[in-house]
């Protein structure tokens, strides 16, 4: 059963079906009907009156009129000049989310474009032709121009596309499949490609990806936890209740109920508070180290700004992001800076940073297993088999450093990175969708990092042979996980142990 888009407000669920799970879509009546409004309204009311990008130039070029014969070039020549990216084509998942990014906003009725602009989208999309959009053009204001012009271009039946895995030209997708390619009318050009559809569809996938990111470091730390038996007080209510942070609260929460049941958290009444300990020197650690903790602490603002980031982006995805705006209601046309990208730049520059805490956090947990010294209870790097003469996971522990690192590198601002360009008409710019990529190849590096740290994990676990005195919970993912990874003994390959491990928590959200 198809979905009906244009109805209500997007949210992230049905973002969620029809991006990641490619539900069908069916755009609703009244949607429809208030694109046919605006397109009607506009044709009407720009007969006789100077209104831009209809018929004036583009950006600075705006002080020169256009001629009647030339309007429907004129848009034609904006899609295909501004079709000028550069690099790797972005993923069809993104590619996917843009266009129904922009599908949303044009049925919001504001834009005054054709009814067959969004007809030609839905058909797009559920057939899952992607027009190759390239990862460099776009500073994002006026939004995604170079990104969106791309897509723009498939719309028109020009330039490359992927279909059934396939790169191939457009026009022969269209016939194969008996499609016609859109036509221009008054400002389908400008209404398709200025907006901030791009960076605000590759922006929700992140925040999708970033909560099963947040979902498996809770489970890791969880069993962490568990590994060197910790004292459960750091994840108690008392304690974490007496900080006014949700996120932290809630992190907390998700701690004690994963770990309920656990025979190998201690408890601090019974081993420390009973003053039967006469040690000088404590042979057990007091408190343990801050990455085993301070988890709450530390993953609490990363879950609140996953939550924030949600609530922001479904708002842009969700308002009229382009220039000018069409208003049937008022029976005007307004000019300003709808298109501009800074909600979403911003967001996903927070994102980052969340993200590459989060790798941090993991990569510390991972270090603290590699080292004996500091555990305490397991060989050196994990090493199940002859010391010396084997090496454990020392060779996966560099990747997970380098790879640590490069997201603290990547996780400098793009929000703040304006260059003024376009003849200084953009003289301030958000630079949203360098900022969602970016944000993307944090995540994707993210989960690099904790697929390692799992795996040295699991390895623990079979070391100490405490797999039965796990927590109910943590000890059915540990019995999943293990079949992705088996316990090894001796050296071996491990690159395609750390696909395989990326591959079954990318694609298997753990429910926490």
């Amino acid at each position: 059963m198809a979905i009906k888009i244009g109805e209500s407000p997007l949210d992230i669920k049905l973002f969620k079906k029809v991006v990641l799970e490619k539900a069908t879509i069916e755009i609703a009546q009244v949607a429809l009907e208030r694109v046919e409004r605006s397109f009607k309204f506009l044709k009407d009311f720009s007969a006789d009156k100077v209104i831009y990008g209809i018929n004036t130039g583009f950006g600075p070029m705006a002080q020169y009129r256009i001629s009647d014969k030339d309007l429907k070039q004129l848009q034609y020549n904006l899609i295909r000049s501004h079709s000028s990216g550069s690099g790797k084509t972005i993923d069809v998942l993104y590619i996917r989310a843009t266009m129904l990014a922009r599908l949303n906003t044009l049925l919001l009725g504001y834009s005054g474009v054709h009814i067959t602009v969004v007809e030609q989208l839905a058909a797009y999309l559920n057939h899952e032709i992607y027009p190759i959009i390239p990862e460099h053009g776009g500073v994002g204001a006026s939004g995604d121009l170079v990104q969106l012009s791309h897509l723009a271009l498939g719309l028109i039946g020009e330039g490359e596309a992927i279909y059934k895995g396939e790169r191939r030209q457009i026009s022969d997708i269209l016939a194969e499949l008996e499609l016609s390619p859109i036509e221009i009318h008054i400002r389908e050009g400008l209404g398709l490609i200025n907006g901030t559809s791009a960076m605000t569809g590759i922006g929700l996938v992140n925040l999708l990806n970033s909560r099963k990111l947040y979902a498996w470091a809770i489970f890791a730390s969880g069993m962490i936890n568990q590994i060197v038996e910790s004292y459960d007080d750091h994840i108690s209510e008392e304690l974490n209740g007496v900080k006014q942070h949700i996120g932290q609260n809630r992190t907390a929460k998700k701690l004690r109920h994963i770990l309920k049941g656990s025979q190998l958290l201690k408890k601090r009444e019974e081993k420390l508070f009973k003053g039967l300990n006469g040690e000088k020197v404590f042979s057990e650690k007091v408190q343990e180290y801050y990455s085993l903790r301070c988890v709450p602490q530390v993953l609490g603002p990363v879950l609140e700004t996953i939550d924030n980031s949600c609530k922001v982006l479904i708002g842009e995805v969700n308002s009229v992001n382009d220039n000018p705006i069409i208003d049937v209601e008022h029976t005007n046309v307004f000019h300003g800076g709808n298109f501009h990208g800074d909600y979403v730049s911003f967001e996903m520059d927070k994102l980052k940073l969340a993200m590459t805490k989060l790798s941090m956090l993991m990569e510390r947990q991972l270090n603290f297993l590699m080292n004996d010294k500091l555990n305490e209870i397991l060989p050196p790097f994990v090493n199940l088999g002859t010391l010396g003469l084997n090496l454990g996971i020392q060779g996966m522990q560099f990747t997970a450093t380098s790879t640590t690192a490069e997201n603290q590198v990547l996780s400098n601002s793009m929000y703040v990175h304006s260059i003024p360009n376009n003849n200084d008409n953009q003289d301030i710019v958000s630079m949203g969708a360098n900022s969602a990529l970016m944000a993307a190849k944090v995540i994707n590096n993210s989960f690099e990092v904790i697929s390692i740290h799992i795996i040295a994990i699991l390895q623990a676990v079979d070391y100490l042979k405490s797999a039965d005195k796990l927590s109910s919970q943590t000890k059915e993912t540990f019995d999943k996980l293990r079949k992705i990874v088996p316990v090894f003994v001796e050296d071996d390959i491990r690159y395609p142990d750390i696909q395989n491990m990326k591959d079954y928590i990318f694609n298997n959200p753990i429910d926490i």
